[in-house]
């Protein structure tokens, strides 16, 4: 009897539990097919340039705007300011955000040099930002041409449509700025979707870092991110590959250091294509070429191939998101790529490359300094 009466008990216990649980509040975070009929209290803004701030109902209300004169025998609601034009060697805000909230997607299409667009996010008032990479290579875009890329957290669509559904919380302030360092004036149609809602007290903040050397010095290790210090996850890479040689280029193995590894890393690939989830070159055997593909997690989205006259190199743009298996790290995380090919004999040849990357990743803040950006001069495609 006794027995019997324990199971009812833990039974009706955990009945009363699962109860509980089905009907905790939905924060309106994580969504998806198998929730989105759920209802929430968080609730959803947007900014654009009909509404800098965001605020309810305060969309479409300008009476001058960059399109006045296309606008001026239908007046105000009707696409009074849809863009904005940020000048040579200046700074425009974007959006500020008060929280706690979650930035859920960023739209933007950018003119000018992509490269030269400097992209940058604040979390939480941090005076150095969380996000520091030109607008290109945010986007998987880094050779300043248009690819389709059709994967769960970047979509860039025909017209060079940027989309960003990387999930961005934060808890006090969001701040999203784009600086222009061309010598020409640049214009951004954009939107940035958000909502308002409680944070979970376990969620990180989003950073993205860029790098670039040209040429990697004969022998180097390329390092795509170094010094993050913190608990956190890695979650994705964006590479701009410049080709030297005439040969394949891909042979490298990417290393994740982790948690006080010194010499040797705990995750070790087996080689460039490996790593950005294809296999023998990328080749297509049957038509003995490159063959670009993008997928959720994964793609080769650009093979430039020379013209025969200016563009004299072979360039690859690829990304891989770690989404279903993000690298998780307690401590610190370094990740290096080697720049391999063949020599003739069979041996391998470490490659003198132009190498361009962006490193995705969620940690707890404080982070550590970024590098230097690299100066105009240094971060233009040659």
């Amino acid at each position: 009897m006794r027995r019997r009466t324990v199971w009812i008990v833990c039974a009706v216990f955990t009945c009363a539990s699962l109860s509980v649980l089905a009907q905790q509040a939905y924060d309106g975070l994580a969504n998806g097919l198998s929730n989105i009929f759920r209802t929430s209290e968080a609730k959803t803004f947007s900014i654009s340039p009909e509404n800098f701030t965001g605020e309810k109902g305060k969309g479409g209300m300008a009476t001058e705007g960059v399109a006045s004169a296309a606008a001026r025998e239908l007046g105000r609601g009707w696409k009074v300011n849809p863009f904005v034009n940020i000048a040579a060697g200046t700074t425009f805000t974007l959006g500020e955000i008060t929280g706690p909230g979650s930035i859920q997607h960023i739209w933007m299409t950018p003119t000018g040099n992509w490269r030269f667009s400097i992209l940058r996010m604040y979390w939480d008032d941090e005076t150095t930002p969380s996000v520091e990479v030109p607008v290109g290579d945010f986007f998987a875009m880094g050779w300043g041409k248009y690819a389709p890329v059709n994967s769960l957290a970047i979509c860039v669509n025909p017209g060079s449509a940027f989309n960003s559904y990387w999930p961005m919380p934060f808890r006090r302030k969001a701040k999203i700025t784009m600086e222009n360092l061309d010598a020409r004036p640049m214009r951004v149609y954009y939107q940035i979707d958000y909502t308002k809602t409680q944070i979970p007290a376990d969620a990180a903040y989003f950073h993205a870092q860029f790098r670039r050397v040209n040429p990697l010095p004969y022998k180097e290790v390329y390092t795509i991110v170094d010094k993050i210090k913190g608990k956190g996850q890695y979650v994705g890479t964006y590479m701009a590959w410049g080709v030297k040689n005439n040969g394949w280029w891909g042979e490298g193995e990417i290393k994740f250091y982790m948690d006080g590894d010194k010499e040797f890393p705990t995750i070790n690939g087996t080689g460039t294509e490996d790593y950005f989830c294809g296999s023998y070159d990328f080749e297509n055997q049957e038509k003995k070429q490159y063959e670009p593909f993008t997928t959720p997690y994964s793609g080769l989205i650009q093979v430039i191939k020379p013209d025969g006259l200016y563009q004299s190199q072979q360039r690859f743009g690829l990304y891989r998101w770690h989404i279903p298996d993000p690298v998780r790290f307690d401590s610190d995380l370094r990740v290096t790529i080697h720049a391999l090919g063949w020599r003739q004999d069979r041996r391998y040849m470490p490659l003198t490359d132009d190498i361009a990357s962006v490193a995705y990743w969620y940690q707890v803040e404080p982070h550590a300094p970024f590098p230097k950006l690299p100066s105009r001069d240094e971060l233009e495609v040659d």
